[in-house]
């Protein structure tokens, strides 16, 4: 599993900055990690070789607080769909509100 800290040394590509984008702008996180695991799926169905088609999210918001697990996943899903429908073909979210263990 690569490194968040790591993650964010390396280039950004298009749809890793517009995941980025998104998620701040819609719900506003207390902290946000996006880190492109394309490369381990590299060859692998789903793989359509740009480099952007496996992320996974991890993200902290007050938003999240009294919401359920797929609640969550659906307000992330929701911010990124255009993505999801023809950029990612992966997406792992981890979701929690603020105090919440990690």
């Amino acid at each position: 599993m690569p490194d968040p800290a790591t993650a964010l040394s390396t280039p950004v590509g298009p749809v890793e900055a517009a995941i980025r984008q998104r998620l701040a702008a819609d719900l506003t996180p207390t902290s946000l990690v996006v880190v492109n695991e394309s490369a381990s799926h590299a060859g692998h169905r789903g793989d359509d070789g740009s480099g952007e088609s496996h992320f996974r999210v991890e993200i902290e918001a007050p938003s999240f607080a009294k919401l359920s697990r797929v609640a969550r996943q659906r307000l992330v899903n929701r911010s990124l769909a255009d993505l999801l429908d023809g950029h990612i073909h992966a997406l792992a979210i981890r979701a929690r509100a603020p105090g919440e263990a990690a």
